[in-house]
């Protein structure tokens, strides 16, 4: 039986007795809504898709510990849960992403050109413009594990599980971004030498 008629709030009831299908309904009627709520505040498609994954997972372990307090507006309340969560990832991101490679060292500090403090600015700028733009040239797969393990400081377990891969195939997409990476920086680096 489709549940699309009946209230958000009977769905959780059915949900909360062991009817799984309830919630897939609830998270297909109301999912595009959250997700521009989030995009509203973060302005990133994929940081966006992984804040909507949060809340999800946010959502069902409240109401699987009896947490949720029905009121008969779980609309609003998703979408507080929601702009909370998109919130908590300003405060957990730093103004300068910290990307380190496999030997330990910072990406940043392999980047820097010149001692001199005014041209270290200068480049410092240049060089995260820079970064962003390979960031964005990695092929998606493999930049949506990045971004999952590095600015949304996710475990390769969670990155697995977010996007229902085996924790394998995640560290393997997670090797070819940071030899990629490693890369296009070695082939900037021999254009300012």
């Amino acid at each position: 039986m489709l549940k699309t008629e009946l209230s958000d709030s009977c769905l959780v009831s059915l949900y909360t007795k062991g009817n799984n299908e309830a919630m897939s309904v609830l998270i297909d009627r109301h999912k595009s809504r959250i997700f521009t709520t989030i995009y509203l505040i973060v302005k990133d498609k994929y940081i966006a898709e992984d804040i909507l994954q949060d809340v999800f997972i946010k959502t069902i372990n409240i109401i699987d510990n009896n947490k949720y307090n029905e009121q008969g507006k779980f609309l609003p309340w998703i979408l507080r849960v929601a702009h909370n969560l998109a919130i908590d990832h300003f405060r957990k991101e730093k103004r300068n992403p910290k990307i380190t490679l496999p030997d330990g060292s910072d990406i940043f500090n392999s980047l820097r050109f010149s001692e001199d403090v005014s041209d270290s600015e200068v480049l410092s700028k240049s060089t995260k413009d820079h970064l962003k733009k390979i960031i964005k040239s990695l092929p998606e797969k493999q930049r949506e594990v990045l971004i999952m393990r590095h600015y949304m400081e996710m475990s390769f377990q969670e990155i697995a599980e977010a996007t229902g891969v085996s924790i394998n195939t995640a560290l393997g997409r997670m090797r070819y971004a940071l030899i990629a990476l490693r890369k296009k920086i070695k082939q900037k680096q021999v254009a300012y030498e």
